[in-house]
């Protein structure tokens, strides 16, 4: 079982499960901009197995595109998953707000054409190239 706060520690959940398909680094200008960082870090979980354990009416969401609605933690913006309602049974998961080790590393980077210019990836993971350069939005 996996666990997990936002930053202020008002919302609290678990996982219940195991974390879906490859970890990913995602270099997209959404990921980026969602997560206040240079890629957001992510992996799939079956919501059947997300359980709120506190804070629960904290959570507030908006609608990045249509159908798709990010969730955060309102009481300290930390963002927690994505619901794409064509695909609701899994959510896409922010892995920075997990207090356990989920024992799974990054497996790759995605979205490598809207990269940052200040970061380097220097590492052996596979890169998918795919996206609009740093600055532009699709």
């Amino acid at each position: 079982m996996l666990k997990g706060s936002c930053a202020c520690g008002r919302v609290r959940y678990e996982i219940r499960g195991e974390l879906l398909g490859p970890v990913t680094c995602c270099h997209c200008w959404r990921c980026r901009k969602h997560s206040g960082s240079s890629f957001g870090t992510t992996a799939g979980v079956n919501a059947s197995d997300l359980s709120l354990l506190a804070g629960e009416e904290l959570l507030s969401s908006w609608e990045s595109s249509p159908g798709v609605h990010r969730f955060f933690a309102a009481c300290c913006g930390s963002p927690i998953y994505k619901r794409n309602d064509a695909a609701a049974a899994v959510l896409g998961f922010r892995l920075g707000t997990l207090d356990t080790d989920p024992l799974k590393k990054a497996e790759l980077h995605f979205m490598v054409g809207s990269k940052v210019p200040w970061v380097e990836i220097d590492d052996s993971l596979p890169q998918e190239p795919g996206g609009v350069p740093f600055g532009e939005r699709d």
